[in-house]
């Protein structure tokens, strides 16, 4: 019994050793609760850019293996190419907006050029980044990962409300099925007991999932016609170059940098009790920019490290990597194996949103947390203050930006997270240590 307790007490230890049978739920729990938001970037790019059906389809299935992959790189590095952290990799919201752009003024073979550059280009600023890192001190480490967990809210109201842009958005149905979903989450969190009680997120999916069935709001209608088994094909499109649409890239591959080092930032200090390293940062934007070039190959858009997945391990302290492992496993076999990514596809947004809701206030709280931790010094609380004001009051009127050439609206008009960063930095810069 008592290698028993051990081995369960090990979920919440970086290195511990578990059974299988512990690693695969856990493991799944967090490939649930990123896997819609994996797949949404590549729907509605791809929707932009005049892409088939066919097209859409081989790129979901990349998605999943790519994702998969860089997991596992920044679970365990190679070289200095990953944190060693329990990072979960997903395709990045960041880069929709201005992929839809160029997608429609050019094409998506220009994309996937443009892809295929800017990643080198953050994966050698990763390698470096010890000869720049110190500009991103604590308080603006902690600005955002607030201005992220903040940014997130949206996404999981909008998941909960049935899906932006569906027809029954906000309808009584899902308000049903997401307020079932949340509630599931917090009762199994109250009443479960020992490393049990980490499940919720899984339970509620669970619950939720088998609610919407017999409410009639999953459809099954997409698994009919898919392969049993699938491989990714490489070089699927041909990459074309355009500078424009490199610098455009590369600019938003700097923003995806700051999310990553906040993200990476918040992991280390909600999961690990700790200060993040410069080698584990280092080594998490190297993994962001190599692994998105190789998502290029693949025919895909950039790969970066997912904050619900980093309020997932803030919620539930469970940061081994053997386990979160698993998970990436799980995933790059949903991508060969195409039926189980489009069984898993068919999770309705409404059970998404009543889980991830709570996970995305627990990245807010973190980077309340992480602030404090910095001290409520004049100057600090004037960079937080300021940053998080302009970043996250701006973009909700992102028209105050139509002044600025099309390339600043791209990467400033609606990321909060971009301005929150720039601000931040410019005032620790510039501010004197005694305000």
């Amino acid at each position: 019994m008592k290698d028993v307790d051990i081995s369960v007490d090990n979920i919440y230890k970086l290195d511990g050793k578990i059974p299988l049978s512990k690693a695969i739920p856990f493991g799944l729990q967090h490939i649930l609760a990123m896997f819609v938001a994996n797949i949404a970037p590549i729907i509605i790019v791809g929707n932009a850019c005049g892409l088939g059906t066919k097209q859409s389809a081989m790129l979901i299935q990349s998605a999943m293996i790519i994702a998969g992959i860089g997991t596992l790189i920044q679970l365990f590095p190679i070289w200095r190419i990953g944190s060693g952290l329990p990072i979960v990799m997903g395709i990045s919201f960041t880069f929709v907006s201005i992929l839809c752009y160029l997608g429609s003024v050019y094409d998506y073979n220009t994309v996937i050029g443009a892809v295929l550059i800017g990643g080198i280009i953050e994966g050698f600023l990763g390698l470096f980044a010890k000869f720049w890192i110190k500009i991103i001190t604590p308080i603006v480490a902690s600005s955002v990962v607030t201005a992220i967990g903040f940014s997130l809210l949206s996404v999981g109201a909008s998941s909960f409300g049935g899906g932006s842009g569906s027809d029954t958005f906000g309808s009584l149905s899902n308000w049903i099925l997401g307020t079932i979903t949340l509630l599931c989450c917090i009762i199994f969190n109250i009443f479960a007991r020992g490393y049990k009680k980490q499940l919720s997120v899984l339970f509620g999916l669970a619950v939720g999932y088998i609610v919407a069935i017999c409410m009639g709001m999953v459809d099954f209608s997409s698994i009919q016609n898919t392969s049993l088994i699938a491989f990714p094909k490489l070089v699927p499109f041909r990459p074309e170059f355009n500078a424009n649409a490199i610098l455009s890239v590369t600019l938003i591959f700097l923003v995806s940098a700051t999310e990553t080092i906040g993200d990476t930032s918040a992991l280390a200090s909600s999961g690990l009790g700790r200060d993040v390293t410069v080698r584990e940062t280092s080594g998490s934007i190297a993994c962001d920019g190599f692994i998105s070039a190789v998502s290029s190959v693949l025919g895909c858009i950039p790969i970066t490290s997912f904050s619900q997945n980093v309020g997932l391990v803030a919620m539930t302290h469970v940061v081994n990597r053997f386990a979160i492992g698993a998970g990436a496993i799980i995933m790059i076999l949903a991508g060969i194996f195409p039926v189980f990514g489009a069984i898993l596809a068919t999770l309705p947004d409404a059970v998404l949103g009543g889980c991830t809701i709570m996970m995305f206030g627990t990245i807010v709280v973190s980077g309340l947390q992480m602030i404090s931790k910095c001290g409520y010094t004049q100057r600090n609380i004037t960079i937080a203050a300021l940053s998080l004001s302009i970043g996250i009051g701006f973009t909700q009127v992102p028209e105050i930006f139509a002044v600025f050439p099309q390339v600043v609206q791209n990467v400033f008009a609606q990321n909060c997270v971009a301005v929150v960063f720039l601000v931040s930095v410019v005032l620790s810069l510039v501010l004197p240590e005694e305000v």
